[in-house]
C-alpha cells in the first residue's frame, strides 16, 4: 500500500465512490452528523485528494485545499479520515504528514490551516499545529481553528 495523490479529474469512478463512502461512513454515520458532504471544494482544480487504498477500498483519506478555497491566502487540510478497520495503525498521523508534504511542495511558504474537531486538538498539536482562537460549533460538533506555521 502506498499513498496516492489525485486531482478530481484524475480520480476513477470506483476510487471516487470509495472515498465518498469512507467520508460518509465516518462523518455522517459514525458521528451522526448530517451535513452537506458534497461542498464543491472537491471539484476545485487545485484540490489534492490524498488516498490510501487496500484493494478497491479507500482506507485513509484527506483533501488538501489551495489558498483561498477554505481560508483566505492559506492552504488547508480537511476531511481527514481513516476507516474503522484501519484505525490504531498510525495511519492518521501518516495521512496528515503526507498532506503537509503535499502542501509544502505546492505552496512552500504558506502556513497551513485546519478546522479541527476539538477532541483531536492534542493529536494535531503533536504534529506541530497550534490552536488559534476559541472553540466553535461546526455542524453541531465542537471545532477549533489550528495553524501549522511555516518555520
Amino acid at each position: 500500500m502506498q499513498w496516492q495523490v489525485f486531482t478530481f479529474s484524475q480520480l476513477d469512478t470506483l476510487t471516487l465512490y470509495s472515498l465518498l463512502q469512507l467520508r460518509v461512513d465516518v462523518f455522517v454515520v459514525e458521528q451522526n452528523c448530517p451535513y452537506p458532504e458534497l461542498d464543491d471544494r472537491d471539484l476545485d482544480p487545485e484540490t489534492q485528494h490524498i488516498i490510501l487504498q487496500k484493494g478497491d477500498k479507500v482506507i485513509a483519506y484527506a483533501r488538501v485545499l489551495a489558498p483561498g478555497v477554505a481560508f483566505d491566502d492559506y492552504p488547508a487540510i480537511g476531511r481527514v479520515c481513516v476507516s474503522q478497520t484501519a484505525r490504531r495503525l498510525g495511519l492518521g498521523e501518516a495521512l496528515v504528514e503526507k498532506s503537509i508534504d503535499v502542501i509544502n511542495q505546492l505552496w512552500p511558504k504558506k502556513d497551513i490551516y485546519i478546522s479541527a474537531q476539538c477532541y483531536l486538538e492534542q493529536f494535531y498539536q503533536q504534529l506541530g499545529f497550534n490552536a488559534a482562537g476559541e472553540s466553535y460549533l461546526e455542524d453541531d460538533i465542537p471545532h477549533i481553528m489550528m495553524i501549522l506555521p511555516k518555520s
